[in-house]
């Protein structure tokens, strides 16, 4: 399982399991800022000499120092690796020599020392090659997670924030979920989906999506507009997909669009395309902001028209609580889903702080892990948005007292 956190609001999806097991080692072994990685190696150099000084013929020098180069290729770089790597040979050497004749070891265990040294450094320029392409993966992997779930700073569009992103994949970062927060001269916009299926073909579909998003609901007037290039655009993906000669040319995603237009603080509106609707948590219980339930993006043809927009109240102390099936579909030993709503209400009427954003998306994240074990079978996103008290946005989204 894969958890990523991101600034104020954004979670997105956390598994870097091999640079996080490198960057923890590099802390682990400094000091001040200082590497110390060389002791280990050096403190069991010199316990190896002294007990082979202080000991006759039943201390057996080459069974121990060979370790001496071994741990420096765990821990240490490759230069690193290869001085201690012959400083064991000439303290081998040395030690045996002091010796009489008849007491050492022979040229049989010098070579022995010699390539294990060898084999040691070796070792050490894999792993460290192997750790170099792990944080390179790294890279390569937040570069692409930040193109499809850009941050989003605090406040954008004139909404408060907060997301969880969690991948069902422990070694990805980033999958087939996606959201959004698009502010413009009509006023903001919102989008949470789900693509179907998982992959880089989920995350390429989730790509598409975004960056048409993004320009229309910039530009677009209507709300119907946009869901409407959202579609077109699913279209277009499948086509080019088939055209390639891929097996997933029949993908599809669901989505829900909310707009919060400038002229009116108090309204929402909503478009749904197969997704789960919106709840609105407020200190006063849980209500869900349903819409005519449209069909998913990519299955235009089996539908006469866009679905309709649905314009909701909702008041100041209310966020909204947007979800993918990671989490309605989140089931417990005995196979039950998770109580969303349910758990969601009984939280604000013990607290109704619970329903500030960020608590309120954390609250969700903790809920779907405890009710699946911490073993999603989805990646899954929570997303929590309300509008910001006494703050508008203007065109750019760029806010103003």
């Amino acid at each position: 399982m894969s958890r990523h956190r991101e600034g104020h609001g954004p979670l997105v999806p956390h598994a870097r399991a091999g640079r996080r097991d490198v960057v923890r080692r590099q802390e682990l072994l400094r000091v001040r800022g200082r590497s110390v990685a060389w002791v280990p190696p050096l403190l069991l150099l010199v316990a190896i000499a002294v007990a082979d000084y202080h000991t006759i013929g039943e201390f057996r020098m080459i069974s121990w120092i060979v370790l001496v180069p071994a741990i420096a290729a765990s821990i240490c770089g490759v230069w690193g690796t290869a001085l201690f790597a012959v400083l064991s040979l000439v303290t081998y050497v040395v030690a045996d020599s002091t010796w009489p004749h008849e007491y050492r070891a022979g040229r049989a265990d010098f070579v022995l020392v010699a390539l294990g040294g060898i084999l040691a450094t070796l070792a050490c320029a894999i792993r460290v090659r192997d750790e170099y392409r792990a944080l390179h993966m790294s890279d390569v992997t937040d570069t692409v997670r930040r193109t499809v779930l850009r941050p989003l700073p605090p406040g954008w569009g004139g909404l408060d924030h907060a997301g969880v992103y969690l991948t069902a994949d422990a070694h990805a970062r980033v999958g087939g979920d996606f959201y959004d927060i698009q502010p413009g001269p009509h006023g903001t916009r919102v989008l949470v989906g789900d693509v179907q299926g998982k992959g880089l073909g989920a995350v390429e579909a989730a790509a598409a999506l975004l960056g048409t998003f993004r320009e229309a609901a910039y530009h677009e007037r209507e709300l119907v507009t946009v869901g409407e290039r959202l579609e077109t655009r699913m279209m277009r993906h499948r086509g080019h997909t088939v055209a390639l000669g891929r097996s997933d040319g029949d993908r599809f995603a669901t989505a829900v669009l909310l707009a919060f237009p400038d002229d009116d603080r108090e309204a929402v509106d909503v478009l749904l395309f197969g997704h789960e609707p919106p709840l609105a948590v407020g200190p006063g219980g849980v209500r869900t902001l349903s819409a005519a339930p449209g069909l998913p993006l990519g299955f235009r043809g089996l539908a006469p028209g866009p679905p309709q927009v649905r314009r909701w109240r909702v008041s100041a102390d209310e966020t909204l609580l947007l979800v993918t099936d990671g989490v309605t579909e989140a089931r417990d030993g005995t196979g039950a889903f998770y109580p969303l709503a349910d758990e969601v209400r009984r939280a604000v009427a013990e607290d109704p702080g619970t329903a500030e954003p960020a608590r309120l998306a954390a609250f969700v994240r903790d809920g779907t892990l405890r009710q699946c074990g911490g073993r999603l079978a989805d990646d899954t996103t929570v997303f929590a948005v309300r509008r910001r008290d006494g703050r508008e946005a203007p065109e750019g989204g760029r806010l103003r007292s």
